[in-house]
């Protein structure tokens, strides 16, 4: 169940405020079926579906295991934040792969890698770091990764994962620096349906400088 009101059942604001444009995305709006305008579809089968009394985008069943993967939102110039929820489930010994990432395709991105036992910091198709992490199949998981310009050529990312039924911790499991960095690009999604089963995301908030 969600913990906050909305008057429109989906959320979208792009606000310019300070420099700052926000999205929030919790598709209660639709019906079902496209997805909003705000999500582009890169590779992958996405849908609005009902899910926990909810509306969530789903990456559904295609028949492929190939990474599946959306573009939320504008293209970033600068710093990038994104958050959401996300709801998978293993099959067996079978598990899925999931994340989300920051300023397009080839940008950073934190993935859980419940095979591995592992949440990882990946800046395109490149592991840069990796934590142990015991991953929870059947319960909303919250992932939120920040990419900061804090001075000309010096970025810093953080990341950190967290069951939504808990707090958010204060420390991130990951932090990293980067000074090549050039900070432009969409928030994404991505899911690798490895147990066969959909990838639900939700709550998506996206906050670019």
């Amino acid at each position: 169940m969600k913990r906050y009101f909305t008057l429109l059942l989906v959320t979208v604001s792009l606000v310019a405020l300070a420099d700052t444009r926000k999205l929030a995305l919790d598709f209660e709006a639709l019906s079902g079926g496209e997805p909003p305008k705000e999500v582009f579809v890169v590779e992958g089968k996405f849908s609005i579906v009902a899910k926990d009394g909810n509306k969530a985008l789903e990456i559904g069943i295609s028949g492929d295991l190939s990474d599946s993967n959306a573009l939320i939102g504008d293209s970033a110039a600068g710093s990038a934040s994104f958050e959401g929820r996300v709801f998978a489930t293993k099959v067996g010994r079978s598990t899925p792969r999931f994340g989300i990432g920051v300023h397009g395709q080839s940008g950073y991105r934190i993935l859980v890698f419940p095979a591995k036992k592992e949440l990882q910091l990946t800046k395109g198709d490149e592991i840069i770091k990796t934590v142990p992490f015991e991953w929870k199949s059947d319960a909303w998981l919250k992932l939120k990764l920040d990419v900061k310009k804090v001075a000309e050529g010096k970025w810093t990312i953080a990341g950190k994962a967290w069951l939504a039924s808990d707090p958010e911790p204060k420390e991130a499991q990951f932090t990293h620096e980067d000074t090549t960095l050039k900070g432009q690009g969409k928030c994404s999604v991505w899911g690798t349906l490895f147990s066969g089963t959909p990838i639900y995301f939700d709550d998506l908030k996206v906050e670019l400088e």
